[in-house]
């Protein structure tokens, strides 16, 4: 990987917040011209810095309340149970997010659904009857007070 400038780092802090804006834009904010700035995009794309481009969807509009953090511990802990068990969190569009942990448990999962019904039923039917689940115990989201999907770059 190459180091990034600060023009780079600039275009990123400016991708995040609103990917959408135009070459043109972008190249107004950063002080230089479009042209480079579509040569810069394309190389952040191609060095993987920039791995997709999405919309943040609203999920309360789109019938989806309820987020559950589920915090999984497995039985066996072997490099091959544990590379199963992530190939499944990977095929589960319920689950968000998934991180392997230190502590007491294993993984803890980001999971959006419906609601407390859709939820008992992902657990029983998806999550539990997986082979090397132990303990699973889950919290669930009342408010959610700050969601960010930018990152504080460093300054160069």
């Amino acid at each position: 990987m190459r180091e990034l400038d600060s023009t780079d780092l600039r275009l990123l802090s400016l991708l995040q917040y609103d990917c959408k804006l135009s070459n043109k834009e972008l190249a107004d904010k950063l002080g230089i011209t479009a042209t480079p700035v579509l040569l810069r995009k394309r190389k952040l794309e191609e060095l993987g810095y920039i791995k997709q481009y999405i919309a943040v969807v609203d999920r309360n509009k789109v019938d989806l309340s309820l987020v559950a953090f589920t915090n999984v511990q497995l039985s066996v802990h072997s490099t091959e149970a544990m590379a199963i068990f992530e190939k499944k969190m990977m095929e589960l569009r319920e689950v968000q997010e998934c991180h392997h942990l230190t502590g007491s448990y294993d993984y803890l999962l980001k999971i959006v659904l419906k609601d407390m019904n859709a939820y008992h039923h992902f657990i029983r039917d998806k999550l539990a009857p997986l082979p090397n689940i132990k303990t699973l115990q889950s919290s669930f989201v009342m408010t959610e007070v700050k969601m960010e999907m930018s990152y504080i770059l460093p300054d160069q």
